[in-house]
């Protein structure tokens, strides 16, 4: 597996979007273990991708214009339901004391549909694992599953950094109501500016 591999792994993870988004704000509202396990759900979404990418449904999808089209406004539909309810809610960006209860599975499951409902990545995992597979190499599919779970794991880590990182000045925030405030109006106008950014997108 080449440093070039997980290099370009790592910018395309860090880059901002959804995922990054939906981990930075589990952070700031919950602290370190909903950081966590918003990393691990986005993470977890990309598997249907990889999957779809690894045994050519992707492929499909791309070529098939209506499946794509539908799955790609499921998406940009689901992005900016995101962005309505985090400025209807009040408690959208709660601070909740660090050992409040909290739902993993409820973390875990918008954190999925983030990924799950983005067309973009089966389309980047046909553009991208193939770069790295020799056209004669015996053993393809074991191969583009191996630099999958690199990605994955790649994937995981820089999210998990930026939640961490979010986690650490939730008290800083919380001595500040107004920047919550504002904070809020910002994750909600990022979330619909990707589902109108991906609602616009060509194949």
């Amino acid at each position: 597996m080449s440093v070039e591999f997980l290099l370009i792994s790592a910018i395309v993870a860090a880059s901002p979007g959804p995922g990054v988004l939906v981990t930075l704000a589990a952070g700031l509202a919950r602290g370190r273990r909903a950081a966590l396990v918003a990393a691990f759900g986005c993470t977890l979404g990309i598997v249907p991708h990889m999957l779809a990418a690894v045994t050519g449904l992707a492929a499909l999808l791309q070529a098939n214009a209506p499946a794509f089209e539908a799955v790609k406004y499921a998406g940009a539909a689901y992005l900016i339901y995101m962005a309505w309810a985090t400025l209807r809610q009040a408690d959208a960006l709660p601070l909740e004391p660090r050992d409040a209860p909290t739902s993993d599975r409820a973390v875990i499951r918008s954190a999925v549909f983030v990924n799950l409902l983005n067309p973009k990545l089966s389309m980047f995992f046909i553009a991208f694992l193939p770069q790295f597979v020799a056209a004669d190499a015996d053993d393809q599919t074991a191969r583009m599953l191996g630099l999958s779970a690199a990605f994955m794991a790649v994937t995981f880590a820089v999210f998990a950094v930026y939640g961490l990182f979010a986690a650490s000045v939730r008290a800083r925030v919380h001595a500040h109501p107004g920047v919550l405030a504002w904070m809020r109006a910002a994750f909600a106008a990022a979330f619909l500016a990707l589902g109108l950014k991906l609602f616009a997108s060509e194949r």
